[in-house]
């Protein structure tokens, strides 16, 4: 393996095997698990405290974040199964362009460079409603538009596209330091 720091002496093959380490432990995959619920915990704050109701995307990224939580809860209680941080890292990687994806299509919106999808279907299988089933986390309730200030004049939307933009580059480091140290 190449040396990645000549200062340091600092190989790829440490690098790979401190984040192979990373992904397979508890930390890593609770870790995400609470970044997912404190994201749905603020978007609920966001609509249920100060009356800023989602959009069809808003609920599009609040499913992702779902998908997020499920997924790291999954392998948290199953990560002692071999496949299992692999198998978690490929759906991270889905989920992360997934979240990507929708953080884009919300900020061209917002910011009126693209033209969003904003009406009230959210587009699902007939078979998978969860505005039907958790209405109080999944109905859609306005159209797309703006999205609320969080702190410092940074938007929702733009929170969102820095966090998938990083989320992006974390997941596949880890796949690939999964894989690598599958054998």
């Amino acid at each position: 393996a190449g040396v990645v720091s000549g200062f340091t002496g600092i190989t790829e093959t440490d690098v790979l095997n401190t984040l192979s380490k990373i992904g397979k432990s508890a930390w890593y995959w609770l870790g995400l698990a609470i970044l997912g619920i404190l994201a749905e915990a603020v978007a609920l704050y966001y609509q249920h405290a100060l009356d800023e109701w989602p959009c069809v995307l808003c609920i599009h990224v609040r499913l992702w974040v779902m998908a997020l939580i499920i997924v790291a809860l999954i392998v948290l209680l199953l990560r002692h199964l071999r496949f299992m941080p692999v198998a978690g890292h490929l759906l991270t990687i889905v989920i992360a362009a997934g979240l990507l994806e929708r953080s884009w299509q919300l900020l061209g919106t917002e910011r009126r460079f693209l033209d969003g999808e904003c009406g009230f279907d959210l587009g699902l299988p007939a078979w998978f409603t969860p505005d039907q089933w958790f209405p109080a986390m999944f109905a859609v309730e306005t159209t797309c538009g703006y999205t609320p200030e969080l702190l410092f004049g940074i938007t929702m939307a733009e929170a969102l596209i820095v966090a998938s933009v990083v989320f992006v580059p974390l997941s596949v480091a880890m796949m690939v330091a999964s894989i690598a140290r599958f054998r």
